[in-house]
């Protein structure tokens, strides 16, 4: 299987973007958190307008991740503090279990490398326990609990984890 990582820049692929996250954050979600906050928390944070607003004035960096020219998922990644903050690392459950996210982990830390940064971070949802034993197999140690006030009555209840580089 031959993956790419497509920068995101144009209204096209943000649009592309947008879909994905709407059908691969209910896929990954659904056990853990309510429908109505999946919701919330697409339109708030992964719809066209936040996006484009991450992407053209936040400098944030988005990738679609494509297998065999279909889009298998995505990441999005920001610098911060002389570190790489993995905002965002997503695959469609089809493509799961098919080495899609070691490719893309190799590929953020190789990022991460040219850039001369310290480590990776990422927050994770307390209770997403596969995504949190994939990140500890790729080196991730936590490094604190973290709750955050989204709005509409919505908190993210995560752990933080990073990986020194």
């Amino acid at each position: 299987m031959n993956i790419i990582f497509e920068q995101v820049k144009t209204e096209k692929q943000i649009k592309i973007l947008a879909n994905t996250a709407n059908v691969v954050w209910h896929e990954a979600y659904k056990e853990i958190i309510a429908v109505s906050q999946i919701d919330y928390m697409i339109e708030k944070f992964q719809s066209f307008n936040p996006l484009f607003e991450a992407i053209n004035k936040n400098n944030y960096l988005y990738y679609l991740i494509k297998a065999d020219n279909n889009v298998a998922g995505y990441t999005g990644l920001h610098e911060e503090d002389g570190k790489m903050f993995l905002s965002k690392l997503y695959i469609l459950k089809e493509y799961r279990g098919k080495s899609i996210s070691s490719k893309t982990f190799e590929f953020i830390e190789n990022l991460a490398k040219e850039k001369n940064l310290k480590s990776v971070w990422l927050t994770v949802n307390k209770n997403n326990n596969h995504a949190i034993e994939v990140y500890k197999h790729r080196g991730f140690v936590l490094i604190r609990k973290q709750v955050a006030d989204i709005g509409n009555g919505f908190i993210m209840d995560d752990y933080v984890f990073e990986k020194n580089l």
